[in-house]
């Protein structure tokens, strides 16, 4: 099949994760109305948000033009591999972006990752970050506006601004590198998400889980692309509290030392 109609034809499932931050999550899901290419779905992956959060998800379903699905598991501290897991489970589409609640996207994101899209390789998407003095007033339309990307970078109220022109002809980096995974902006077919059986829920508590799973995808066989120009989120500032456990570091150094790609505590539970 032409990859154009093959890309044309795709199905495509968001799935944003959060956690009781309502008014980032606002800010990300107003986004997804300006896309070039809609989703096939967007899913909410909550682990554990109360009331408020149900309300911002609630109201943005009830105006959106693609369906909307709020999955969500009680809050017994930082389970991001498990809530994923449960928000694959319930996409329906050929082919999954992940996002966090704290990351803006412009009007190309899901056109962007699904045109560099390939059978043999997931996606590594890139952020911008957005500072404190400007995180509040921080919306999709500054994402969409170069005249105040430019502005912002120039005052400093963004970094990482290497990635700020959308430039889709310079050609993307294919490699097998650990360096800079990050699932906050991620993509990959449905198909490999489940031969390798998703994130490992032995991860609890922040951090690894996604360099888990894509030193298993590399033993499954896949390669990386990374573009620093294309699929690029705003990611707004927020309080660090990022304590990467001992438990979690030995459970990364576990799966590189492995010749196993199919992780045991998953999609599905492999009997021991």
């Amino acid at each position: 099949m032409n990859k154009h109609i093959e890309h044309e034809n795709m199905k495509v499932s968001v799935i944003i994760t959060t956690y009781n931050n309502p008014p980032f999550l606002k800010k990300v899901l107003d986004g997804f109305l300006y896309q070039t290419r809609a989703p096939h779905e967007l899913i909410i992956a909550d682990d554990g948000s109360g009331s408020e959060t149900a309300k911002v998800v609630n109201g943005f379903s009830a105006n959106a033009p693609f369906p909307v699905f709020h999955v969500w598991q009680e809050h017994k501290g930082f389970r991001a591999a498990k809530i994923r897991n449960k928000a694959i489970k319930r996409s329906s589409g050929d082919y999954i972006i992940l996002l966090d609640g704290d990351c803006v996207v412009n009007s190309a994101f899901i056109s962007d990752h699904i045109s560099m899209s390939e059978k043999g390789f997931f996606i590594q998407g890139k952020r911008i970050l957005v500072h404190k003095n400007a995180t509040s007033d921080f919306t999709h339309a500054h994402a969409n506006s170069y005249r105040s990307l430019i502005k912002m970078a120039l005052t400093g109220k963004i970094s990482n601004i290497h990635h700020l022109i959308r430039l889709p002809h310079v050609p993307p980096v294919k490699n097998s590198s650990l360096d800079n995974i990050k699932s906050c902006n991620m993509s990959f077919f449905k198909t490999d998400i489940v031969a390798v059986n998703g994130f490992n829920e032995d991860f609890v508590g922040w951090g690894n889980e996604d360099s888990e799973l894509a030193c298993r995808f590399f033993k499954y066989g896949l390669r990386k692309k990374v573009h620093h120009f294309m699929a690029v989120c705003f990611h707004l500032w927020h309080p660090a509290n990022k304590v990467l456990s001992d438990a979690n570091k030995r459970l990364l150094s576990e799966s590189i030392a492995s010749k196993e790609y199919f992780c045991g505590n998953g999609l599905v539970k492999k009997p021991a």
